[in-house]
């Protein structure tokens, strides 16, 4: 049953990639719709100045395609070795949730102080989720 729950974190982080790309798109309408950016601007991002109200959540969904991937590289790995125990789940979950907090940060009111200590503690629940990984992986000698 672990085996396959490491599939919902999963899931969840393509939620929330989903959702900030809503939020994106939104984004993008309504400042062509006030007439903050021309759409010919989205073309090739340039000749322009971008508005934060459309850099943040760009910014933001582009990040999600960077660290996230050793996230899913670990749950991958993790469920490939067969290393799903309890620890690696609820790192990963917890992985999730300072995602989570770390958009509504970002996407919010932006107190950077803030937003890079939810990164920073997502960074240490990652590294904790490989070295889990590799733990099992070295103590099972699967």
């Amino acid at each position: 049953m672990l085996l396959s729950s490491l599939v919902y974190p999963m899931f969840a982080m393509v939620l929330l990639t989903v959702v900030v790309l809503g939020i994106l798109f939104r984004s993008r309408v309504r400042a062509v719709r006030s007439n903050q950016v021309t759409m010919k601007y989205f073309r090739t991002f340039q000749g322009e100045v971008e508005p934060e109200s459309t850099a943040k959540p760009a910014r933001h969904f582009s990040n999600l395609f960077e660290a996230p991937m050793l996230f899913y590289a670990a749950c991958l790995a993790a469920m490939l070795t067969r290393q799903t125990g309890l620890t690696i789940v609820l790192l990963a979950w917890a992985y999730v949730v300072l995602r989570i907090i770390h958009a509504w940060i970002h996407l919010g009111g932006n107190r950077v102080r803030y937003r890079m200590r939810a990164y920073f503690a997502g960074w240490v629940v990652l590294l904790a989720l490989w070295i889990a990984v590799v733990a099992g992986v070295a103590f099972s000698g699967a």
